[in-house]
């Protein structure tokens, strides 16, 4: 029998289907009053399991109702590096078919999963003509980051990102913790501190050029778009990765909004994970793995 005194334990959230959850209250959350809520912020960060089909049917759901309320909008895209840009704008233009859009976008090379999933929010964009951005850099820079640091990168070879904001301890230990379930440990010494220190410095490299590339479209557009990123989770949660970035350039009034499968949910754990959370219908098996080395 628990002391008279003992704090009592916190009871789980409850997540039905097809409905948002606040994060911190457990409270139920109106579809239309919070995309309405999205629809006024400057960013909306849409966080990706990428294997998962039933998640990105929920991205395109959601860029289609902040589109009906927020027409100037912009998606930007992990999937692509800059150097892809001219190709995106030709197939929102209309100028490329399916089939030569995924080769010229060189999708085989810089992401690899199965097109199939990605491809109904892309025909959005075309459909609506939404500007699509791409996000990614040249992947070499990611590894040279990792290697040695930006400072030994010429500024000529950054391919236009800027240094990430230093770590914070929160965001390491979250990293610690993702790396620890990859090799069935979550103790940060799993990894080894200069090999840790080499993959932290590389998930920056994507935090900040998905920040920059973001930040740099909302200063060279006049008419205050929307700008909705459909990235990896794992860039998104708890406010570190691109989220802490984008704040360290100047740009505050950004949101994260994650799908879930889960019933509940245990409110220390999804503390402070997003603005909202959305409960998917039952996924179907992920797509199997690419097989090339993709840009993120």
């Amino acid at each position: 029998m628990p002391a008279a005194d003992a704090s009592p334990a916190v009871a789980s959230f409850a997540h039905p289907r097809a409905s948002w959850l606040c994060p911190e209250s457990g409270r139920l959350l109106a579809q239309g009053e919070l995309m309405q809520a999205m629809a006024r912020k400057r960013v909306v960060l849409l966080g990706e399991t990428h294997d998962v089909a039933e998640i990105h049917r929920w991205q395109l759901h959601v860029a289609t109702c902040l589109h009906l309320l927020r027409p100037q909008m912009a998606v930007g895209y992990e999937m692509f590096p800059l150097r892809i840009q001219p190709v995106l704008d030709a197939w929102v233009a209309g100028e490329l078919d399916t089939a030569t859009f995924i080769e010229r976008s060189e999708w085989a090379e810089v992401w690899g999963f199965d097109p199939e999933l990605y491809l109904p929010l892309f025909h959005f964009c075309r459909q609506q003509r939404v500007k699509m951005l791409a996000l990614n850099c040249h992947r070499p820079l990611v590894t040279r980051v990792g290697q040695v640091g930006w400072e030994a990168i010429p500024v000529e070879e950054r391919d236009g990102v800027t240094p990430a904001a230093p770590a914070t301890e929160g965001y390491r230990a979250y990293l610690a913790a993702i790396t620890g379930r990859f090799s069935g440990s979550a103790r940060p010494e799993a990894m080894a501190p200069e090999r840790f220190d080499r993959f932290v410095r590389a998930q920056q490299c994507w935090d900040r050029s998905f920040a920059c590339r973001i930040a740099d479209h909302l200063a060279a557009t006049e008419d205050d778009p929307l700008v909705v990123g459909i990235i990896g989770r794992g860039h998104l949660e708890y406010g570190h990765g691109t989220p802490f970035q984008l704040r360290d350039l100047g740009i505050e009034d950004v949101a994260v909004l994650l799908p879930e499968t889960a019933a509940t949910h245990d409110p220390s754990a999804v503390a402070g994970i997003a603005d909202a959370l959305f409960r998917l219908d039952t996924p179907e098996p992920p797509q199997s793995r690419r097989t090339t080395r993709a840009a993120s």
